[in-house]
């Protein structure tokens, strides 16, 4: 079997609310982190809500990442979805845990674009 992506949810427990409320440094370490993973920017959108909370993507040539975060409760929830063979979601995943600060994380992957057939990662139309 084969898939065309790897998509990791993670959830992030215990990160110092200002940690969770700055989009500008959330934006530098979501981009930091696919860079870390070799992929590709192709472009960003970050939203400061108030009274707190910052929602955000980062489009990658590979996919995306997107970030919901909960200061008030220390909470991040990320979605990283990679296709192709070269870029590590994990490797997202365990630097933003880092930068975040969680004293907790959970996470896990779900296959995306599974076929009976080995495929390439963009097929000739």
């Amino acid at each position: 079997m084969s898939a065309l992506g790897r998509h990791v949810l993670a959830e992030f427990y215990g990160c110092p609310p200002d940690k969770l409320n700055n989009p500008a440094q959330i934006k530098q370490d979501m981009m930091a982190a696919a860079l870390e993973a070799g992929a590709e920017i192709v472009e960003t959108v970050f939203h400061q809500f108030s009274p707190q909370g910052v929602s955000g993507v980062v489009v990658i040539s590979e996919s995306h990442l997107a970030i919901h975060t909960w200061p008030e409760f220390g909470y991040a929830a990320v979605d990283i979805f990679t296709c192709g063979q070269t870029v590590d979601p994990w490797v997202s995943c365990n630097y933003l845990k880092q930068k975040f600060a969680a004293q907790n994380m959970t996470g896990r992957e779900i296959k995306r674009g599974i076929f009976d057939v080995e495929l390439p990662h963009k097929p000739a139309v």
